[in-house]
This record gives C-alpha cells, sequence and structure tokens, in this order.
C-alpha cells in the first residue's frame, strides 16, 4: 500500500511511473467510512448499558465526549451490531439548523416561484416542494436508528426546539397541514445524540435524555489500535506500542489542540506506508521530529513548540 509515501517525487520528472502509482493508490477502507469503521468499534460495558437504556425506555441518548473519541461511530456500530446499517438517518448540525431540519425541508423559493407561474394550470400542491428528512423517514421505517451529530453546533434554542417531536415522536408540517406520528404501537427510532461538550445544553434537553460519556483513556486507545491493525500491517506489535507511546506523550503537553483516538489511527496508517518503520526509529525521534507529525499536531503553535 503506498498512502501519503512515494507517490510524490518532487526530485523527479514528470512520468508515467508517479501518475500509475496515484491512480492505483489505496486507502483503508475505514477511512472516511463510518459503516466500515463500524466492525471494528470497541465500545465498553458502561456504553453498550447506556444504549440498552435508551432502547428499553425510548429516550434520546446524549453521548458526550472531545472529539475524535468515537460518538459519532456510537451510532454506526449499534446500527452494525443489529443489522440495520441502511435504517441509519443522519443530521449533520451546523449553526444555521433549526429543528425542522431533523424533520423535512421545504423550498419555498421554488414554491413562490411555481405559486407566481401564470402558465400553470394544475393546482399547486406544497408536498411537491418538501423533502423528509431524517426523524420523517426513520418513523416509516421499521425499527431504525437516528443520528443527530454535533448538535452542540447548533443555537441554543435548537435542542429544546427538538423536545416535543423526540418525546412524542411526532411534528407537525405547517406548509402542507400534514401531521406525523408514529404508527400504531411501533417502537420508536434509537435516537443517537452527539456532542462536543463544547457547550452546556438545556436543562429540559438534558433531564430527557439518557447520557454517557466517552472519556479519554489509554483503555479506549489501546482497544481502537487493537481492533484497527489490519489497517497498519506493515507495523509490527514493537513499532505499534511504541508509535502509542509517543502519542500518549503528545497528549500530557500542554497544547492547543491534543491529538485523539481518530488522529492516531490515522498516523499509524501512515507510519505503516513508510518503508518498514522500526520501533527504534519512532522511539529516538524528538517528538517535533516524528515522521507524519501533520496527522496528530493540527496547531502551528503547537508545532513550534515540540
Amino acid at each position: 500500500m503506498a498512502l501519503g509515501f512515494g507517490i510524490i517525487d518532487r526530485n523527479a520528472p514528470r512520468d508515467a511511473e508517479q501518475k500509475a502509482q496515484f491512480e492505483a493508490q489505496e486507502i483503508p477502507r475505514t477511512i472516511g467510512n463510518h459503516h466500515e469503521a463500524a466492525k471494528f468499534y470497541q465500545p465498553d460495558d458502561d456504553l453498550v448499558g447506556a444504549l440498552n437504556a435508551a432502547l428499553v425506555v425510548g429516550a434520546p441518548l446524549l453521548v458526550t465526549g472531545e472529539p475524535g473519541t468515537g460518538k459519532t461511530q456510537v451510532a454506526y456500530w449499534a446500527a452494525y451490531h443489529l443489522g440495520i446499517e441502511d435504517r441509519l438517518f443522519k443530521l449533520d448540525v451546523r449553526s444555521t439548523s433549526v429543528a425542522s431540519d431533523l424533520f423535512y425541508r421545504f423550498d419555498a423559493v421554488a414554491y413562490f416561484h411555481a405559486a407566481n407561474d401564470r402558465t400553470r394550470t394544475e393546482k399547486l400542491d406544497p408536498q411537491q416542494f418538501r423533502t423528509k428528512q431524517a426523524l420523517w423517514r426513520a418513523l416509516e421505517s421499521p425499527r431504525s436508528i437516528v443520528l443527530i451529530d454535533e448538535v452542540d453546533k447548533a443555537q441554543r434554542d435548537f435542542p429544546n426546539d427538538l423536545l416535543q417531536a423526540l418525546d412524542q415522536y411526532e411534528f407537525f408540517v405547517p406548509e402542507t397541514g400534514e401531521k406525523v406520528v408514529r404508527q400504531g404501537n411501533a417502537a420508536p427510532p434509537l435516537v443517537v445524540i452527539t456532542s462536543n461538550s463544547e457547550r452546556r445544553l438545556p436543562e429540559p434537553f438534558l433531564r430527557r435524555c439518557i447520557f454517557h460519556h466517552i472519556e479519554f483513556s489509554e483503555e479506549l486507545v489501546r482497544r481502537a489500535v487493537s481492533a484497527r491493525a489490519g489497517d497498519f500491517p506493515n507495523l509490527d506489535a514493537a513499532a505499534r506500542e511504541a508509535a502509542v507511546k509517543r502519542f500518549l506523550e503528545l497528549r500530557k503537553r500542554d497544547l492547543r489542540k491534543k491529538p485523539a483516538t481518530a488522529e492516531l489511527l490515522v498516523w499509524l496508517i501512515l507510519l505503516s506506508a513508510r518503508s518498514k518503520i522500526s520501533a527504534k526509529e519512532i522511539e529516538s525521534a524528538r517528538l517535533g521530529d516524528l515522521p507524519a507529525l501533520g496527522a496528530l499536531i493540527k496547531d502551528h503553535e503547537d508545532r513550534k513548540e515540540l
């Protein structure tokens, strides 16, 4: 596998060999693919217990923790473990997100143009301008999972605006007059909500959630590295151990942006792409001279201080 090393050589002329290397480049399928990575996720007993509690009482599961500790992966692992990967519906929360983004989207601009089209002969149907989103699609599916990712990115009122819908699993679409409800005695979807703990969420929202915090720990790191060892086949056990120790050493430094498990896994893939890097090379390097350090350190001031 060639990944990040040996593909572009600035001292070599542009030639077919470099192009062929680039076009043949392989990236582990777990990189950037939560569905693939879910097969190797290693939740601890407390997290599995929290998932089961949310399932039993039909309450949302709020998962907090620093970025890169695997919060988003919780929903994908649950979907994989339950065999319902095709029934996971996701909302990526943004600073501009509103509660209705979880339910539906209505193209008001297109509706306005259609309503003012004097050549139109048929009756205007507002339902043609709305698109079902995560919660709506989940309520129309057999037992499913809804992921609301990084809820703390939105405005403060956003979580509270979700309360009624997540409590009763119903909502109203004012543009079309539709009321969407859970069908009969159908089990509600498992709702997984993630937060980077960057700000305190509203108390009414917290009261309705089952809560779990993923604490960064050496055990968490080692479980993840062991499970994903197939992604870095050219690193022997000694080299992996040396890399984990240097990573933990970096974590102890007073950094503005500490690397997390996700960065470590990418770094190990990059080390594996080199020509048989040894444990001794990793152990003897200064922190600031570690190879592929850009996979771990994402702040230029942190880099200068190593």
